[in-house]
């Protein structure tokens, strides 16, 4: 399904002549942390719920509080994951939507756009998480794939989760119920291990020898 298809109207967007006091109202009766302003079919900015409820003086006009507006947007048939970014990046629940020729469209509610990344297999599908890392030079998702299958293993969705110090940690979505194979082959490949869903065999080996060790030291 294409994102267009959740384009909405349910909620006609604000004119610059509106008042503050229909804005104001409006928030009351909504769950949107921003409403779009449009002036002839022209997506002009939002306002947001926060700077609205403030203003004192109701009667004046949207148009007054240019200063407010957030100019934030998406284009048709963007995709989920880009919007998923968008909607993070200016802390908000609507997103406006605008053609190729800057007209406004509508908008993206972001329960709309995160029920299209529940449905996806990385969230759906029975599966194993596994999070790894290495330098961000030296690793490929291919060489992860190519880990993951030669363990006999599918792999069900992965992403960079975190970038720091030159280190990429990637978290990965397979539907390898056994992981311990495939942790040693990541391992082998120089991927450090930073968590699994499903207990690590090798470290726990190794924790038992050490605990056999130290025992032994204690004598």
């Amino acid at each position: 399904m294409q994102t267009s298809d959740y384009i909405s109207k349910d909620v006609k967007a604000l004119s610059p002549n509106d008042t503050i006091s229909k804005a104001q109202k409006l928030f009351e009766h909504l769950t949107f942390t921003h409403l779009p302003i449009v002036d002839e079919n022209t997506y002009i900015g939002s306002i947001s719920e926060a700077d609205v409820q403030i203003i004192e003086e109701n009667d004046s006009k949207i148009a007054d509080y240019k200063y407010l507006y957030h100019s934030f947007f998406a284009f048709e048939n963007t995709n989920w994951f880009e919007l998923l970014k968008e909607f993070a990046a200016n802390d908000t629940t609507t997103l406006p939507v605008i053609n190729d020729k800057q007209k406004y469209v509508g908008y993206y509610e972001l329960t709309d756009i995160l029920h299209i990344f529940n449905n996806t297999p990385f969230l759906s599908e029975a599966g194993a998480i596994l999070v790894v890392s290495k330098p961000i030079k030296d690793y490929s998702f291919s060489e992860i794939s190519q880990i993951i299958e030669s363990n006999n293993g599918k792999l069900l969705g992965a992403f960079v989760s975190n970038l720091q110090n030159e280190i990429a940690e990637i978290t990965i979505k397979l539907n390898d119920q056994d992981l311990n194979n495939t942790i040693q082959s990541f391992r082998r490949y120089e991927y450090t291990i930073i968590t699994g869903i499903q207990e690590d065999e090798y470290l726990n080996s190794l924790k038992e020898r050490s605990d056999y060790l130290q025992k032994y030291l204690n004598m």
